[in-house]
C-alpha cells in the first residue's frame, strides 16, 4: 500500500512541477476576498465537505482568504484523488462542498473538515446544529491551528467546543489509537511531518459520551497543518514521502469515520 500511495502522490507532484518555483511569498500579499464556492449536486457519493464560518480578526492573512477557506478547494480535491486511488470509496474527485454549520444539507455528509479553528466564530444556531450533527453520527476533522499565530489558537477552539458540547472532555490521542490504524498504520507521531509549525504536532479527540470504548466524534490536529501537504503535493514544495505521511492521516480519518 505504501508503494501505491507513493505512486499516487508522485502523480500529483508531476501535475504542476513548475509551480514550485513561485514560492510562498506572494501568497501573503493580497486583499481580502471571499472565494467562489461551487458545490456538487448531492448524489450519495462521498464528497469532501468543508465547514465555512465567519472569520475572526486576523484570519484573512493568507491570499486574502477567510480562514475557513485556506486550502480550498485544492487540499480536499487532492485528498479525494488519493482516496479514490487507494480505496473503493469512489469519492468525488471533481470538486468539494462547503457548508455553514446552520445548513441542514451538512447532515447528508458523514465527515466534515474545518481549518484554522483559532479564527472560528459561531452563532448559537450553528452551535446547536454542530451538536446535533455530532450526536447523529457526524465526524469532524479540525486542522491547522496553533497558539502563537495572530490569534488565541487553542483557547478559541476550546471555547467554541464548550458551546457545542458543554460536558465534552478533549483528550490527547496516542499512536496506538485505532483511528491511526484504520487503513494505514501510523506507528508514531514522530513520522508525522511538519510544514512550518514549531515543535511537535498534537493530536486530540472527543469521544461520544466521553467514553473511550465508543467512537471518536472529533479529531483535532493541533500545532500542525496536515492539509498544507495535501494542498501543495502537486507543486513540488516538499518531498513526496512527507506528503505521503500526511495523506495517510487523511485516509485513516475518513475510513475510521465511515466505519465507526
Amino acid at each position: 500500500m505504501r508503494t501505491t500511495l507513493l505512486t499516487a502522490a508522485l502523480v500529483l507532484a508531476m501535475v504542476a512541477p513548475a509551480a514550485g518555483q513561485r514560492g510562498f511569498g506572494r501568497r501573503f500579499r493580497q486583499q481580502e476576498r471571499e472565494p467562489t464556492v461551487h458545490n456538487l449536486p448531492y448524489d450519495g457519493s462521498f464528497t469532501f465537505a468543508r465547514i465555512a464560518y465567519v472569520t475572526g480578526p486576523g484570519g484573512y492573512y493568507y491570499m486574502g482568504l477567510p480562514a475557513w477557506a485556506h486550502g480550498y478547494p485544492r487540499a480536499g480535491i487532492n485528498l479525494m484523488k488519493i482516496m479514490d486511488a487507494m480505496t473503493l470509496l469512489r469519492a468525488h474527485k471533481d470538486g468539494t462542498d462547503v457548508f455553514t454549520l446552520d445548513d441542514p444539507e451538512l447532515f447528508k455528509y458523514p465527515v466534515a473538515y474545518m481549518t484554522e479553528a483559532g479564527y472560528w466564530t459561531m452563532t448559537d444556531q450553528e452551535a446547536k446544529n454542530l451538536h446535533d450533527y455530532l450526536l447523529k453520527g457526524g465526524f469532524v476533522i479540525f486542522d491547522d491551528f496553533r497558539d502563537d499565530f495572530r490569534n488565541d489558537g487553542w483557547g478559541n477552539f476550546a471555547r467554541q467546543m464548550r458551546r457545542v458540547l458543554p460536558n465534552a472532555e478533549i483528550v490527547d490521542l496516542t499512536p496506538d489509537n485505532p483511528i491511526f490504524h484504520s487503513f494505514f498504520d501510523i506507528p508514531s507521531f514522530d513520522v508525522v511531518p511538519q510544514y512550518y509549525d514549531r515543535g511537535k504536532p498534537v493530536f486530540r479527540g472527543i469521544y461520544e459520551d466521553n467514553d473511550p470504548t465508543k467512537r471518536l466524534m472529533v479529531v483535532i490536529n493541533f500545532n500542525t497543518d496536515i492539509s498544507n501537504f495535501w494542498e501543495f503535493s502537486d507543486e513540488g514544495y516538499v518531498p513526496v514521502d512527507l506528503s505521503n505521511e500526511a495523506y495517510k492521516l487523511g485516509v485513516d480519518y475518513i475510513i475510521y469515520a465511515l466505519t465507526h
